[in-house]
């Protein structure tokens, strides 16, 4: 088996290593709105669960040359978003809020998403989304890096969930119907695929 150090090789290939390994992982598809009023959105792969009471989401916005995203900086400022999880029918339209627009554009605009007036906050989410959870900021956190912080974990707590009809029921949300999809390595993703049952021992 083949043993590396991670001090020893570049940011770049434990970054390969990293994403090729932790697979596969689920698409936070964000809102944030800066001081200016505008509306941004962007994906990330690096999000999971950290709390069900209270309900906490966790994201690692990675910076790019030390410079912090305009999603981790508008949360900072604000302290709100909303959280959407990237389906089968929207995935292409995701992937286009990832390109590098400046701070005074909306990715919502660009890719033609439709803004939905949230309950608790004052960002927006997006009507089209399945599922979507206002999120206020719960933690940030600067981490990493030799030459400064390398990422911005950020800690939001669900002040409240958005959940389609079609894929509800008795307090459950179906996961076909959801059809999330979720990041693997390079430009891969990937669908749910065979679904298996396994009890958990008691």
């Amino acid at each position: 088996m083949l043993t590396i150090d991670p001090s020893q090789q570049s940011e770049r290939d434990n970054y390969k290593l990293l994403i090729g390994s932790i697979i596969p992982r689920p698409i936070a598809f964000v809102t944030s709105m800066s001081k200016a009023g505008v509306l941004n959105g962007a994906p990330f792969s690096y999000f999971n669960i950290v709390s069900a009471n209270p309900p906490l989401i966790s994201l690692a916005i990675q910076r790019s040359g030390g410079k912090q995203k305009d999603t981790a900086r508008n949360i900072y400022e604000l302290k709100e978003f909303v959280v959407h999880i990237v389906d089968e029918d929207h995935v292409e339209k995701v992937n286009m809020t990832a390109a590098n627009l400046p701070s005074d554009q909306s990715e919502i605009e660009w890719a033609d998403f439709t803004p939905a007036e949230s309950v608790k906050i004052a960002v927006p989410g997006v009507k089209e989304a399945k599922i979507r959870m206002e999120c206020k900021l719960e933690h940030g956190m600067e981490l990493g890096g030799t030459d400064g912080p390398a990422c911005d974990l950020i800690i939001g707590k669900v002040v409240q969930f958005h959940i389609l009809d079609e894929i509800y029921e008795n307090g459950r949300i179906d996961p076909r119907k959801l059809a999330a999809v979720s990041r693997l390595a390079g430009n891969d993703y990937a669908k749910i695929g065979e679904i298996f049952e396994i009890e958990r021992p008691k």
